[in-house]
């Protein structure tokens, strides 16, 4: 039973290194802020899932600890996509090749204030 846990913690464990290798090459590789934060927000945090649950597996006295940092990272990551793309917009950051659909309400919000 060893073994087989042993391995699945190893696959765990290259799925999860594979995916923030992934994120890490989006983030270098797409041309704005807005594409950027999707391959980070995404790819990277389902890596750092995997790797939680790699370490859980290898390490079974911080079960608690890898569930609840699971819980924490699964709960913030959309908050913090969304807090950081509505920030790079409300400064002017432009979208590249991309259509914006806030642009309109952006500008009418501004008028009643």
């Amino acid at each position: 039973m060893e073994i087989i846990l042993q391995l699945v913690a190893f696959l765990l464990l290259v799925l999860g290194t594979l995916l923030s290798i992934i994120g890490v090459i989006g983030f270098i590789r797409l041309p704005d802020v807005y594409t950027r934060l999707h391959a980070t927000g995404k790819v990277s945090v389902f890596g750092l899932v995997f790797l939680l649950l790699a370490a859980d597996i290898l390490t079974p006295l911080a079960t608690w600890k890898a569930l609840l940092l699971i819980f924490f990272v699964l709960a913030a990551s959309p908050a913090v996509s969304h807090a950081i793309s509505s920030a790079a917009y409300r400064v002017g950051i432009p979208l590249v090749g991309k259509r914006d659909d806030l642009k309109g309400k952006m500008e009418r919000g501004k008028e009643k204030e």
